[in-house]
């Protein structure tokens, strides 16, 4: 029976049920699956909506559309999280990817959002990174917020002046959208600059006029030690940059982008410091001044409590 379009209803139950072809997931051998989700062969449900041409059937031609949607996110993910896939290896990745997107799949109009939930589900589904459970998690949010911190909005920059006279107990201060706070296990910014720095290697010894590569450009990089790493990933115009962070500079940040006060927010970071001679007082000074210069507090929507 064919599908007959007569109405908006029809001709948006018809839009779905292509949709919901073209993004159910491949086959092992990258193929349309043969059987419809009611156990029905494919082929017949295709050829209720699809028609055959002189060089190919219903299916045929469905299939191809299949395949270029998973092919294409694929890709993406593939360029998004190239951190991932050196933890894991090439092939243990195409796995993890296709497990990713059939439990997440594509619902935006834009690539950018394909990632969004990379870090849930490593920490859901370990199973697919072991056994670097931890350690790919933290890539895949590392890189993840590259990808937020490369296009997310900047607001205007809040200057040093508006915040003469304040009161840091009522002060709240708001951090610029694109900025990204990590509290890692491992130390992943290293870890990614060092990859880049290897690709380009493996890039010019393909390239270089000689027969053979030599042995260090085609050393696999290694994996990091465990140790605990706070990063902001953030952007100056458009290059992306990341910046280590004392563990309570990082704390204080995150609170400031929960909502709580200046004075709140320090006071708080230094409660679970170990005491020691520091003079916390200008190293906090200090850390608001570079802060003030990267440009990483909001003009908008700065406001004093009550």
């Amino acid at each position: 029976m064919k599908f007959q379009v007569q109405s908006a209803r029809q001709l948006k139950s018809l839009q779905r049920l292509m949709a919901g072809a073209i993004m159910r997931p491949l086959t092992s051998s990258n193929g349309m699956k043969p059987r419809w989700k009611d156990g029905r062969p494919t082929r017949h449900v295709v050829e209720s909506f699809i028609k055959p041409n002189d060089r190919l059937s219903s299916f045929e031609r469905l299939e191809l559309y299949n395949r270029q949607y998973w092919f294409r996110l694929l890709d993406a993910f593939y360029e998004d999280f190239p951190g991932l896939r050196a933890v894991v290896g090439d092939r243990k990745f195409v796995k993890l990817a296709e497990a990713y997107l059939e439990r997440h799949p594509s619902s935006s109009f834009t690539m950018r959002n394909l990632g969004s939930r990379i870090g849930e589900f490593l920490r859901k589904e370990p199973r697919w990174a072991a056994p670097h459970g931890q350690l790919a998690m933290d890539v895949a949010r590392f890189e993840w917020a590259q990808v937020v911190a490369f296009d997310s909005e900047a607001r205007p920059v809040l200057k040093p002046v508006a915040l003469a006279g304040r009161d840091p107990a009522k002060l709240k201060l708001e951090l610029q959208p694109h900025i990204g706070l990590l509290a890692l296990e491992y130390p992943v910014d290293d870890f990614l600059i060092a990859l880049k720095k290897h690709a380009a290697l493996r890039s010019e010894a393909s390239n270089a006029m000689e027969a053979k590569r030599t042995a260090s450009h085609s050393k696999k990089l290694k994996l990091p030690r465990p140790q605990k790493t706070f990063v902001a990933v953030h952007r100056v115009e458009y290059a992306l940059f990341y910046k280590r962070l004392e563990p309570e500079a990082y704390h204080i940040l995150s609170a400031l982008r929960n909502g709580r006060t200046v004075g709140a927010a320090c006071a708080s970071a230094l409660r679970s410091s170990h005491p020691n001679a520091t003079d916390w007082g200008s190293r906090i000074q200090e850390w608001f001044k570079n802060w003030m210069s990267l440009g990483w507090f909001c003009k908008q929507r700065m406001k004093d409590e009550g």
